[in-house]
Order: C-alpha cells, then structure tokens, then sequence
C-alpha cells in the first residue's frame, strides 16, 4: 500500500489547483499524508489487528481528526451510533489498496472491499468504486496485463476506460465521486509505463489530485512490483511513526 500512501504525499498539494502538466516538482517542502493515508492504514490496521473496520476508521479518526475528511465523514467518525450514510464518493476507494494485497483470492477480495466500503458507503456506486480498484490491484499483483486489468474492470463494473488521457484532461474538473474520478485514476495507471510515471498521469488529470493519485498508486504498484527506492525513502521520512510502523508490518506480513 505505500504505493497508494506515496500517490496521496505527492498528489496533496496538487488538490484543487487543477494541474494539467506532467511536469511537476515530485516532493514539494508542503507535500504531506492526508485523510487517504491515514484511512488506508487504517484498514491495513483493521486486518493485521483483526479488529473491525469501523472500529479502526473511528479510531484513527480521533488520532488525525484534521487529515482532511469530508464533512459526512465527520459527522460518522464522531457519532458511534451512527451507520453507514450511503455515500459514493471516493474515500472508499481511495482506501482500499491493502485489501488488494491482503487476500489470496479474487472472490476475497471482492467480498472484503465491499465490507471496507460499507461501514460507510454503502451506496452501489461507493462500493464498486472500493471494488473496482481493490481488484485492480489483485489482478496487478497476480500478473495480469494491463489489457487484462481493463477488459475486466470494463465487463465487471461497467466503467468505460476507453478514452486516453488527453481526451480527459481538458474538460477534467474536481469530482469527488467513485464514479467521476476511479475511472479516471484506472486510466491513468492503464496508460503508464513505471510507477513515477503513473502517478505523474494521475496528477495530470487535475481535480482531485491525491485520490486519484493514491487509487492509481496502489495499483501501479502492484503491478510494477514496488515503488521506486527514492520514492520509498521520501514516503518514509514524512509519515509519523505511527503510521510508519503499519505500513512496516503489513509490508512483511503481506510481502508487498
């Protein structure tokens, strides 16, 4: 998943500045983790712990209440009573990369992203969202091509990954939903060629550059089989160690 968490650092200063260049400082001094690292690790807590996702999201909430969640988010994570608010945007999918890599087959991991997604989103579009990339990445990790990946995202889920990049980026605005920005981030790791370059592509689109960078970082990296060394290292020194001390332990168990 430090592929989605350094997808996220990168992208966090690009949100809303609407970027449509490639060509971009990678760190900038202000790049930090936002809510999608923290929530990401906080499922990646939830499976090592065995302690339920809605537990986990709540709790690291309370941990970075100021990561930057949603206003419906919010209202969740402060109330305990409160169930899931049939949302479809994408904070289920931003979310999602270490059920990709935690689980051994697809019907797991299919089933498991849904349950991530339906502590919260439980509209169909959240969950297809948190399925779609989950998926992604499984079928990254377990050597399908990128042909693959798309003919099966496309005949599954139904989202069209047929237009490039360059039809897209221009009329791209911000667009927090699953279904107005995972398409977008598929896309973008479908038309690279290395794990920087992914997420370059991703931050091209402009909009909600650290989600789409972060869905489209969990699953560059497993297919390209890790993240650049350099790119490790900077990831690293900006998480707290919290944080760090997860992605650690869910890199050894998972082998990711």
């Amino acid at each position: 998943m430090i592929g989605a968490i350094a997808g996220d650092i990168i992208g966090s200063v690009y949100e809303l500045a609407n970027l449509k260049s490639m060509d971009f400082e990678l760190f900038c001094p202000d790049c930090t983790f936002t809510d999608d690292t923290v929530l990401t690790v906080a499922l990646a807590d939830s499976i090592l712990s065995g302690e339920t996702y809605e537990k986990k999201l709540r709790d690291y909430y309370h941990l970075y209440p100021d990561a930057g969640y949603g206003n419906f988010f919010h209202g969740w994570a402060l109330t305990p009573t409160m169930g899931p608010y049939n949302s479809f945007g994408n904070g289920s999918a931003m979310r999602v990369s270490p059920v990709g890599f935690a689980y051994h087959t697809l019907d797991e991991v299919l089933a498991e992203s849904r349950r991530s997604a339906a502590v919260t989103h439980n509209h169909p579009e959240g969950i297809k969202g948190a399925q779609a990339v989950a998926a992604a990445i499984f079928l990254a990790r377990t050597g399908k091509t990128q042909a693959q990946i798309k003919e099966y995202v496309e005949a599954t889920f139904g989202y069209d990954l047929s237009k490039s990049l360059d039809e897209i980026r221009p009329g791209y605005y911000f667009d927090e939903t699953c279904q107005g920005s995972v398409p977008q981030a598929i896309i973008a790791f479908l038309e690279s060629t290395g794990f920087e370059d992914a997420i370059r592509k991703a931050v091209s689109i402009g909009g909600d550059s650290d989600t789409i960078a972060c869905i489209t970082g969990g699953i560059a990296q497993a297919y390209y089989k890790g993240v650049p060394r350099e790119i490790e290292e900077r990831v690293y020194r900006i998480l707290d160690q919290r944080l760090l001390d997860v992605v650690v332990r869910f890199r050894s168990v998972y082998h990711c």
